[in-house]
């Protein structure tokens, strides 16, 4: 039996490679997608293989994260309950489909990851690897072991002499990527409990951020930024340059309590600098470009689109036909977007488009000829009108 394990070095799926060996008699080839873990891959393939990986791919997936995966969902604005921007949700499929790909190349005879049962990611490997090869076999070993907890795994690891770098001592869970930063579990799950400051690895604690504003101009072609200070650059080098300027500034934690879609409620600290600065640029790019209805239409589709990623239906029908609508939406979004930012703070100085439909002229308070305010006399008595009516019923009922 062969199998490819979903790998990334940590605690779980260290323990996993080794589980999965002895359990399955299997062999075991290790898969790490690079989406922008930095050091965090240093040495990764030695270690799989010592813990019992017959091989360990690493696959450089960065360009292909934020071109085809943060860039569309980000054209759309997505962001799930109002706080969360999907850096981890937008990751999961594309590791998913990578992981497909490889266990086919290897005729391998099925995948496995290092989900847990309490958790989203479990649905989002799982959704779409039958979207992409509905008779693949999974194995989700939190789901079959007799481990409770991730101390019973440290210990496991202890035993079988499996290098790991958790500790009981600071045992919350950390996923990193080229759009954020995750911390999980451990001391987070008291939800009056503050999160320590030196919990921060993207960004910089307020208390250490630069003293100084930082200008900076993001560029827009249909939706996607292109250049940074006019300076063009390639989708994952527009992130790192992204995250950079955030993380001088500590732009981009949020402390939330969400809704996971196995329906409990789960606490993170996420850092999202770059993605932070995107959203920000993005949305004030789309207000002179983006017809009112249009914008208004697109904007109701926010949170269901936010929940598809969220929930793991990124290779779904629905979220494939929403995507398009809103590729078409961004036609016009082109231009530039200054920003400054300052002490956690991303805010919009200004903003240009050779496609604007801000015009000076009618929005004026300075003496013009395009607009007559009187005709506003009419609109507003014919937007009055069901108004007027109900109020006069309502004093007929009094009377």
């Amino acid at each position: 039996m062969k199998v490819v394990v979903a790998y990334s070095g940590g605690l779980d799926t260290s323990v996993i490679v080794k589980w999965v060996k002895e359990t399955y008699k299997a062999e075991v080839v290790a898969f790490c997608a690079d989406l922008g873990q930095e050091e965090e891959l240093d040495g990764l393939e030695e270690k799989a293989v010592k813990t019992g990986a017959s091989k360990c791919y690493i696959k450089d997936l960065r360009e292909e994260f934020a071109r085809d995966f943060i860039f569309p969902a980000f054209q759309a604005n997505a962001i799930y309950e109002g706080s969360y921007l999907l850096g981890t949700s937008i990751a999961r499929p594309l590791i998913a489909k990578h992981l497909v790909k490889i266990a086919e190349a290897e005729k391998a005879d099925a995948i496995c990851h290092g989900a847990t049962g309490k958790g989203n990611d479990q649905v989002r490997f799982e959704l779409t690897s039958y979207a992409l090869n509905p008779r693949i076999k999974i194995i989700a070993p939190w789901r079959e072991w007799k481990f409770k907890s991730r101390t019973d795994l440290i210990n496991y690891a202890r035993k079988h002499k499996i290098p790991v770098t958790v500790s009981a001592a600071k045992p919350y869970s950390m996923d990193r990527n080229l759009l954020h930063i995750s911390f999980e579990g451990g001391i987070l799950e008291d939800p009056w409990a503050e999160a320590p400051e030196d919990m921060s690895v993207l960004t910089l604690p307020l208390s250490k951020a630069a003293d100084t504003p930082e200008t900076t101009t993001l560029s827009f072609e249909r939706g996607i930024p292109v250049k940074l200070d006019g300076k063009k650059l390639s989708p994952a080098k527009m992130m790192k340059a992204l995250n950079m300027a955030g993380a001088r500034h500590g732009i981009g934690r949020v402390d939330i309590v969400e809704n996971r879609f196995v329906g409990m409620k789960s606490r993170g600290v996420y850092e999202t600098p770059g993605g932070t600065i995107l959203h920000t640029a993005h949305r004030a790019m789309e207000s002179i470009t983006m017809d009112r209805e249009v914008m208004h239409l697109r904007d109701s589709w926010v949170p269901y689109y936010a929940k598809l990623v969220y929930n793991g239906f990124w290779f779904a029908p629905e979220r494939e036909m929403l995507q398009t609508a809103i590729t078409e939406s961004q036609k016009f979004v082109t231009g530039d977007v200054k920003l400054k930012l300052f002490k956690g703070n991303c805010r919009v100085a200004a903003r240009r488009s050779p496609y604007s439909l801000y015009d000076a002229k009618i929005a004026s308070f300075e003496k013009e000829d395009v607009y007559n305010q009187a005709d506003a006399t009419g609109f507003i008595k014919l937007n009055a009108l069901r108004l007027r009516v109900l109020a006069n019923s309502r004093q007929r009922r009094k009377a």
